[in-house]
């Protein structure tokens, strides 16, 4: 395979969470529909644990009954997926709209919702998710754009399972991270190069330290509001493999040293699992079925931005997200001075030779490819069925299979 040289680097970019407007009081009246609207985005958004965040695009249909003690809504409304995966701690009406160019994802939904004495309740809603034009109107829009693809497309998964091994890589993240889920694969065809593949996807802290020998697959990730988690994106060329891998890390809310001796709790949570969103300027939403995660306090923290450079290539470092240089990148470690050492030391290696000593014992404690050991974080992304197995659909609620528990959120 062809050489190439580790280069990590660390955007500057800072996580700005603005403070979103409070929520609207809903009324019985035709005119409240728009808040009502608004509280119903955030009721979706709280649980939509997978895939991508959404906003609302168009009020559709607005109907009011009246009942004894207030009113009964029935919402129609049209959502757009944003870029903001669920991990993403900055709050869903600050996301980008994903471009219809970078295949668009919307949403039809109808809400019901009850009123009463100004105490306004989702009670249910159905949404039908689906791409803004399929791929075959995409085709005849823009013949060369690459196509969305099934979340469980063997190649495609082939290129998060090397991208996921990369990232283990990085010597200066404290702890090896596994798979959380896959948000999206997309296939384009280039003429030069051959099939290539884009993948985007969610990974999470693990207890295991980086540089143990342990398969990092068979570790168990740190509880959620403790966890680092990593949003990276991925380029694979089905000719010569992977050539790219770039990540946003996203601090824990829970930045509290561990005394001496004492050990990382332990969660009951699964792979599967999202970390709390974020706090800072949401308005509350007061109690609620589902969710027992503490709230993210991220606000203004530095979101860390790792970029693995196209391997084998040259040339100068990029520059950080807002122009000021590159430094190594990597959650900081706890009481370090925020600068972790440069990984590898820019010789020339082959795509699994490690650090050179001891790779086969380190590729004994990895299964093959293709084991059902790999991707067990991604088993859990069907969490209910939608018509396209290229997206994550917004769930319809109340869940069939949803039994209500303090700690009980998908």
């Amino acid at each position: 395979m062809k050489g190439f040289h580790i280069v990590v680097l660390l955007s500057s970019a800072v996580l700005l969470v603005s403070a979103a407007p409070a929520l609207e009081l809903v009324t019985c009246s035709k005119e409240s529909g728009a808040a009502a609207a608004r509280l119903t985005m955030h009721r979706i958004n709280e649980n939509h644990g997978h895939g991508y965040k959404f906003r609302l695009q168009e009020i559709q249909g607005n109907k009011v009954e009246t009942v004894d003690g207030g009113c009964n809504l029935e919402l129609q409304l049209n959502l757009l997926e944003t870029v903001c995966h669920v991990i993403n701690p900055k709050h869903f009406e600050d996301c980008e709209i994903r471009r219809e160019s970078a295949r668009a994802v919307m949403a039809n939904c109808t809400i019901k919702m009850s009123v009463r004495n100004t105490d306004a309740n989702v009670t249910k809603y159905e949404c039908d998710t689906r791409q803004v034009k399929t791929n075959r109107e995409m085709v005849r829009i823009c013949p060369d754009c690459p196509t969305l693809h099934p979340l469980n497309s063997t190649e495609g998964l082939k290129s998060v399972n090397e991208a996921v091994s990369k990232f283990n890589q990085n010597t200066t993240n404290q702890h090896y991270y596994i798979l959380k889920e896959v948000g999206r694969i997309k296939v384009g065809y280039i003429p030069s190069v051959g099939m290539a593949y884009y993948a985007e996807f969610a990974l999470v802290e693990t207890h295991c330290p980086t540089g143990s020998r342990i398969n990092p697959e068979a570790c168990k990730p740190l509880c959620p509001d403790r966890a680092h988690h990593a949003f990276c994106k991925s380029t694979y060329f089905r000719s010569t493999g992977l050539q790219s891998v770039e990540c946003e890390f996203y601090p824990p809310s829970n930045t509290t040293a561990l005394g001496p001796g004492e050990q990382e709790p332990i969660c009951r949570h699964h792979v599967g699992g999202h970390p709390p969103h974020v706090g800072a300027g949401r308005p509350p939403l007061g109690p609620r079925d589902g969710d027992g995660h503490p709230p993210h306090v991220g606000a203004g923290r530095p979101l860390l931005g790792c970029i693995l450079p196209p391997f084998g290539g040259n040339g100068p470092p990029p520059s950080g997200g807002n122009g000021q240089p590159s430094r190594p990148c990597g959650p900081r470690p706890h009481g370090g001075d925020g600068h972790p050492p440069r990984v590898g030391d820019g010789h020339v290696g082959r795509h699994h030779a490690g650090d050179g000593h001891g790779d086969q014992e380190k590729q004994h404690h990895r299964p093959p490819f293709g084991s059902k050991h790999h991707f067990h974080a991604f088993h859990h992304f069907r969490h209910c069925r939608g018509s396209d197995p290229a997206l994550h659909p917004i769930c319809p609620w109340p869940r069939p299979w949803h039994r209500p528990s303090p700690r009980d959120k998908d």
